[in-house]
């Protein structure tokens, strides 16, 4: 499966995987607003055997074979001694 990944240029270390390139109109308008501007980052071909470094390959296949879309978010912030 195809998908295509943009940086949001409003919040750090956000993530957007497309199924479709450019096809920002899968997003729902609010979520669109409130990333502002995309730059396109890099196409990837997603397999179940395959690793990304911070998401489950499954999920965002599920969520890109659904609603067309999957938000990566940045980790939570580590707390010291934590």
């Amino acid at each position: 499966m195809q998908c295509f990944v943009y940086k949001s240029l409003k919040r750090a270390d956000t993530f957007v995987f497309l199924r479709e390139r450019d096809a920002f109109d899968l997003l729902p308008p609010t979520l669109a607003a409130s990333l502002g501007p995309l730059r396109f980052v890099i196409e990837l071909a997603l397999a179940s055997e395959r690793k990304l470094a911070q998401e489950d390959v499954d999920m965002v296949m599920a969520n890109l074979a659904g609603p067309g879309f999957h938000l990566q978010l940045p980790p939570p912030p580590v707390t010291p001694g934590g």
